[in-house]
């Protein structure tokens, strides 16, 4: 497996917009996606192919850079894979289903010589998100993402501010990439406009288990460094309790009150975990 190290942001930007690509490094975000899907129109593949050939050298220079191909049953998805400059950081590829996609798509990139690729996959369909746990065990899968946007769309649902049509789908996939120790990344918020609902999504994904959010704004990817990664409040606690958690153990007590929290080996792991996230 192949590591994506940390992505609190994944910052996407249409292949057909060489004026946004180049402002891209300025923004700050962990990682940006160059988005020959969604973000290109049938009508300017070919053109979003060429912008990723003639500026990827210059921005791998800068930050790391992804490129979203479009997904495996799609007329594009070959040609996507077979202009994937070198220097690249991985490949996005939206929406997996099945176990047998996944092993034709690890020989396309063998062939291609691309399998040292960082490969990030979208859970964003009924089958998808139903079949998670086995697709992110998958060894061509180095990290996933939830689409929330494709999976109600496929389900014939209806997107609201408060994602409840979602909760079940966001939790399960949170769980699938715990089950497989992969990196997930957590769901676009459409209105870029809206900073409080940016801001609450990324807070309810990193307590679901995600490590960052999907960005479709320069402005959203401040939003999210800030809540993925832990205040210096939360890391000055979580030492003070672990020291004293520690304290307590090595005198054969397993549970402690610490100002006003029970604290046990749970509640400690936690604590480690704050820590971690402190210091990538």
């Amino acid at each position: 497996m192949t590591s994506p190290g940390r992505l609190r942001s994944l910052l996407f930007a249409p292949a057909v917009r060489p004026d946004l690509l180049r402002k891209m490094p300025r923004t700050g975000a962990d990682a940006i996606v160059i988005d020959l899907e969604d973000a290109t129109p049938p009508n300017a593949k070919a053109d979003g192919r060429a912008n990723l050939v003639e500026l990827a050298p210059e921005l791998v220079e800068q930050i790391a850079v992804y490129v979203r191909v479009n997904d495996d049953t799609s007329e594009w998805h070959e040609d996507d894979l077979d202009s994937v400059p070198a220097g690249l950081q991985g490949i996005v590829v939206p929406k997996i289903e099945t176990i047998a996609a996944l092993d034709a798509l690890q020989d396309r990139l063998r062939k291609r010589g691309l399998s040292d690729l960082v490969l990030i996959g979208g859970i964003e369909t009924a089958l998808g998100v139903a079949d998670a746990r086995e697709l992110l065990a998958h060894p061509v899968i180095d990290a996933a993402y939830f689409g929330a946007e494709d999976f109600i769309a496929d389900m014939g649902g209806v997107r609201t501010p408060g994602n409840a049509e979602v909760h079940y789908a966001r939790s399960h996939v949170a769980l699938a990439g715990r089950l497989a120790e992969k990196l997930v990344i957590d769901q676009i918020v459409a209105d870029f406009r809206d900073d409080d609902r940016c801001d609450r999504e990324c807070r309810e994904a990193r307590a679901l288990g995600y490590g960052g959010k999907l960005c479709i704004h320069p402005a959203q990817v401040a939003i999210a460094h800030a809540a993925f990664t832990p205040s210096q409040d939360e890391v000055d606690r979580a030492r003070r309790m672990l020291a004293a958690y520690a304290e307590a153990t090595a005198g054969g007590v397993a549970s402690i009150a610490f100002e006003g929290q029970m604290v046990d080996e749970p509640v400690a792991i936690q604590a480690r975990r704050i820590l971690t996230l402190s210091e990538e």
